[in-house]
C-alpha cells in the first residue's frame, strides 16, 4: 500500500478508495443507509429542515392515503436494513470471508476473544508439563493470562543450546507457547516437533531452534517470546521468570552441594535447600506488574524443587507475591517424584515452598486430587513413587485452606495425568467461590466499622 500511495500520490485514508478492494460499494451502503434512516426519523418526528421532501410527505399524509408517522416507519426500517447490509458485508470484504463457513467461523471466534478478553486476570508460575497442562485449559476462561516460566533447565535439547548457543533453556517457555497457541493447528505441531535423526539435529524440536534463532535475531529470549506467540497467536503471554543466566543450586542433607537441575534430581539424596547461581536474579520487569495486577496467582502443578521453587527463589517475585491482593492457589502434584519428593505429603510440599520464601504469606489454598484409579498405581510402585498423602491436620497448622476436586485422566498408559479440563473447571469454581467469600468478608468489615 505504501507503494501506491507513492505512484498516485495520495493521502493515506485515499487508500481505500483505489479499485478492487471491494469495500466502497459497501461503505455507499453504510452512507445511504444512514441518510434513509435519518430522513425516517425527520418524518416521524415533524422535523422541518428537510423542507421539500416534508411538504410532499405531508400532502401525501393529508391525502389520508398514508399516515406521515407510517411513512417515517417505513424509512427508519429501510435505512436501518441497508445500513446493517452494508455493514456486513463491509466486514466481509475487509475480512476476505467468502465462505459461510468461515464467516460463521470467524463470528464464533470474536465472540469468544470479547469474552475470554473480559476473564479474570491470571498469572501462572512454574514450568516443565504441568505449566503447560494448566494453560491449555485455562485458556479456555481467559484470555488475561501470564505464565512465569522457570529458566534453569540444563538438560536435554535445552541443555544443549543452552550451552552451545548461550541462550536461556527455551523448552519449557515453547511448551506454554504451544499450550496456549489459539489453535491446535499444524503451526503448533510443527512448533513442537523434534527430530528424530541427524547428529546436530537429533533430539531438538523445531519451536527450541526457533526460539534460539529468534534469541539471535531480537537479542533476548524476551523478545524472542514475544514474536513467536505473535506468529502463534496465543492467549495471553508467556514471560521468563528473569534474564539472567539462571542455574540451580542444591544442599542436600549431607551437606554435599549438586549444580544442575538434571542432576540434583539423579544424586539419590534428599534435597535440604535449593539456590541459584548467580545468587540474585533479576526479574522481568513485566512479570512483577503482571503479579501486581493479578486477580488469581497460581503455583504448579509441576516438579517441586525444579519447576516451581526456582521461580521463587527470586525474591522480588516473592515481595509481589506476598504483597498482592490476588487469590493465591497452590496445585500439588498428585504423585510424589523419585529424587526430589520421595515420601512428601501435601503438607510437606507447602512447608517447602514456605521454608524457601522464609514462611512469607504467598499461599492461601491447596488444590488438590481426590481421585485415584487403583490399577493406575503399578507402574509408579515400579519406579519409586506413589500418591501424595492429603494430611488435614498438618494443613491447617499451616493456616491453608484445602482444596479437593478430581484433577486426573483415566489414562490408557497407566499414568496419572492431570486433565486440562479438570483442572480448568476446579481452578474456575474456587476461584469464584473464594472471590465471592472474600468480597461478602469486605462487606461485613466495612458494615462492623460503621456500626
Amino acid at each position: 500500500m505504501k507503494s501506491l500511495r507513492k505512484i498516485f500520490r495520495m493521502p493515506k485514508e485515499a487508500v481505500w478508495l483505489l479499485p478492487g478492494l471491494e469495500v466502497k460499494r459497501w461503505f455507499l451502503f453504510l452512507i445511504a443507509g444512514t441518510i434513509v434512516a435519518t430522513i425516517g426519523l425527520c418524518i416521524l418526528m415533524d422535523l422541518k429542515p428537510i423542507y421539500n421532501l416534508l411538504t410532499l410527505t405531508m400532502k401525501v399524509g393529508s391525502s389520508g392515503f398514508i399516515p406521515s408517522s407510517l411513512i417515517g416507519i417505513v424509512f427508519i426500517f429501510a435505512g436501518a436494513y441497508i445500513f446493517l447490509k452494508g455493514w456486513k458485508h463491509a466486514n466481509y470484504s475487509i475480512l476476505n470471508l467468502n465462505d459461510d463457513r468461515d464467516r460463521h467461523a470467524v463470528l464464533e471466534d470474536l465472540y469468544r476473544r470479547r469474552k475470554l478478553n473480559h476473564g479474570p486476570k491470571i498469572v501462572a508460575i512454574g514450568g516443565g508439563t504441568g505449566l503447560s497442562t494448566l494453560l491449555k485449559g485455562i485458556k479456555r476462561i481467559t484470555n488475561n493470562i501470564t505464565a512465569v516460566v522457570t529458566v534453569g533447565d540444563d538438560g536435554g535439547s535445552s541443555g544443549r543450546l543452552r550451552t552451545e548457543m548461550g541462550i536461556l533453556p527455551p523448552g519449557d517457555i515453547r511448551n506454554c507457547i504451544a499450550a496456549l497457541a489459539d489453535d491446535e493447528d499444524l503451526v503448533t505441531e510443527l512448533f513442537q516437533y523434534r527430530f528424530k535423526t541427524g547428529q546436530d539435529l537429533g533430539g531438538h524440536s523445531f519451536g527450541n531452534l526457533f526460539l534460539t534463532a529468534m534469541c539471535e535475531v531480537t537479542g533476548n529470549m524476551y523478545q524472542a517470546v514475544i514474536e513467536s506467540s505473535k506468529v502463534l497467536s496465543i492467549r495471553g503471554r508467556v514471560l521468563p521468570s528473569t534474564l539472567d543466566d539462571m542455574k540451580l543450586v542444591a544442599r542436600m542433607e549431607d551437606g554435599s552441594i549438586i549444580k544442575g537441575e538434571s542432576v540434583i534430581p539423579e544424586s539419590g539424596k534428599k534435597i535440604e535447600r535449593l539456590f541459584t547461581d548467580p545468587e540474585h536474579c533479576k526479574p522481568l520487569d513485566e512479570v512483577i506488574s503482571a503479579i501486581k495486577d493479578a486477580e488469581l496467582i497460581i503455583l504448579g502443578p509441576g516438579s517441586l524443587y525444579t519447576s516451581v521453587l526456582p521461580n521463587l527463589l527470586i525474591e522480588e517475585i516473592v515481595d509481589a507475591i506476598e504483597k498482592s491482593n490476588a487469590l493465591k492457589l497452590y496445585i500439588c502434584n498428585v504423585m510424589t517424584q523419585p529424587g526430589e519428593t520421595d515420601g512428601f505429603s501435601v503438607s510437606d510440599h507447602i512447608q517447602t515452598i514456605l521454608n524457601h520464601v522464609n514462611n512469607r504469606k504467598i499461599i492461601d489454598t491447596v488444590l488438590v486430587n481426590n481421585h485415584l484409579p487403583e490399577n493406575m498405581l503399578d507402574k509408579y510402585k515400579e519406579e519409586n513413587s506413589f500418591p501424595v498423602e492429603l494430611d488435614y491436620e498438618k494443613i491447617e497448622k499451616l493456616g491453608i485452606n484445602i482444596f479437593e476436586y478430581r484433577l486426573t485422566d483415566d489414562d490408557p498408559s497407566g499414568y496419572v495425568r492431570h486433565n486440562p479440563s479438570r483442572l480448568m473447571r476446579a481452578v474456575y469454581y474456587w476461584f469464584r467461590k473464594a472471590n465471592k467469600d472474600k468480597l461478602n468478608n469486605n462487606d461485613s468489615q466495612q458494615t462492623t466499622t460503621k456500626q
